[in-house]
């Protein structure tokens, strides 16, 4: 706790990177508090008040049917860190445990399961996301299931090049000559020296995860309206630019707030940690 404390406090970035992913989680889990129009982030029109500027009460200004921008922003964090959450809890246990077992056991299980691995690492991740999109209706749970897709084989390529590097430590070899059965060694053993970098890797990613939605959306392949997604906002207002420039601006610095955000704290959890990237 001490050390912790100490790279905490001693690096100004990481307390900006605490800072900023505290405002995010604050701000979608109290979206309903703090927005000043919560009726906004559905299908609301109001005319009278469209496309206007930053102004109070609309600080971030209107859209173009009248919506309050900061409230959609704020229910569209929601909407970004349910995704996040939801990819990584599901891709993180599936690409652990194929590299575990594929760097452990070795052999043909190696063989089989690296090369699939391969296989979905050579399609850029964002072109596969877009293809199963475009197959399936673009929804949120679609959206969740494409880039969930992609992420697992990260974490299968990290997992088995550690598990490869610690299966050979003298932890293990004595495991073995006691008779410890392969789950146990894998699971007891080998895993639990690999979860710093796991850790670090997901806080990480949690801000590419959030950039890959935006850019599903942005292309019209993620969450569609009227629910309010950080993506969709920035492509709906990027045909109007220069002249309305709020449109655009605001939800592109949520964006970046976010992954920035993830980003310094995941550097600071690397050292934390102590996590070889």
């Amino acid at each position: 706790m001490r050390r912790t404390l100490a790279i905490l406090v001693g690096n100004p970035l990481s307390l900006l990177g605490l800072f900023l992913v505290g405002i995010v989680i604050f701000s979608a889990v109290f979206a309903d508090f703090i927005a000043p129009f919560p009726e906004h982030r559905g299908a609301v029109v109001d005319f009278a008040n469209f496309n206007q500027p930053p102004a109070w009460p609309n600080i971030f200004g209107t859209d173009l049917v009248g919506r309050d921008l900061f409230s959609r922003i704020l229910y569209a964090y929601r909407i970004s860190l349910v995704l996040g959450v939801v990819v990584l809890s599901i891709a993180t246990p599936i690409g652990v445990i194929v590299g575990l077992v594929a760097g452990y056991v070795g052999g043909k299980t190696e063989y089989v399961l690296m090369r699939i691995t391969d296989v979905f690492l050579s399609i850029p991740p964002l072109v596969l996301a877009m293809a199963i999109m475009g197959v399936l209706e673009p929804t949120l749970t679609n959206g969740m299931l494409a880039v969930t897709s992609m992420w697992w084989p990260w974490y299968a390529r990290l997992v088995y090049n550690l598990t490869r590097s610690e299966k050979e430590e003298g932890y293990v070899l004595a495991a073995e000559v006691i008779g410890a059965s392969r789950a146990y060694i894998i699971f007891r053993e080998i895993l639990p020296n690999c979860v710093p970098a796991i850790i670090t890797k997901m806080t990480l990613d949690f801000g590419f995860v959030i950039i890959i939605a935006s850019s599903l959306s942005f292309l019209g392949l993620g969450v569609q309206p009227p629910t309010p997604d950080l993506g969709s906002m920035v492509a709906g207002g990027a045909s109007y630019l220069p002249d309305s420039w709020w449109l655009t601006l605001f939800p592109a610095l949520a964006i970046l707030i976010a992954v920035f955000g993830f980003n310094l704290i995941g550097d600071a959890l690397r050292e934390i940690l102590g996590a070889d990237q």
